[in-house]
């Protein structure tokens, strides 16, 4: 299984640098080269289970195209229609859309994604 890389053209340490490579687990999921419980996919946008279990429904949506988190806030588009029928068709009570930025908040992936939440009460907020 090969990687599929992405390039970063904001990271070059000198002018004149190569852009780094990096690894993206997500990248690789929408490559079909990691395994996944691929839910729903078309053009621009892949939906999977979370391999985390930490409530019945954690279904996380992600563009094709590697951006950050960051720049898919900036522009949801086709990553939010889909986040909200996914969350409708899985969680009709009701869901969450949530996405983590920075440490902090324990971003673990740099590839940009909302996560659905839900099937069952899910609490007060944090």
């Amino acid at each position: 299984m090969t990687a599929i890389p992405y390039r970063d053209e904001a990271d070059a340490s000198a002018p004149g640098c190569p852009p780094v490579i990096h690894y993206c687990t997500f990248c690789q999921i929408v490559a079909r080269q990691e395994p996944a419980d691929i839910l729903y996919e078309d053009e621009e946008v892949v939906v999977f289970r979370n391999r985390l279990r930490w409530v019945p429904v954690m279904l996380v949506v992600v563009p094709r195209r590697h951006v950050t988190q960051e720049e898919l806030w900036r522009d949801m588009g086709r990553v939010g229609e889909v986040a909200v029928q996914m969350g409708m068709a899985h969680c009709p009570k009701g869901f969450r859309l949530v996405s983590n930025l920075g440490s902090d908040a324990m971003q673990s992936q740099e590839h940009g994604h909302v996560h659905v939440l839900g099937g069952t009460f899910l609490g007060e907020y944090a």
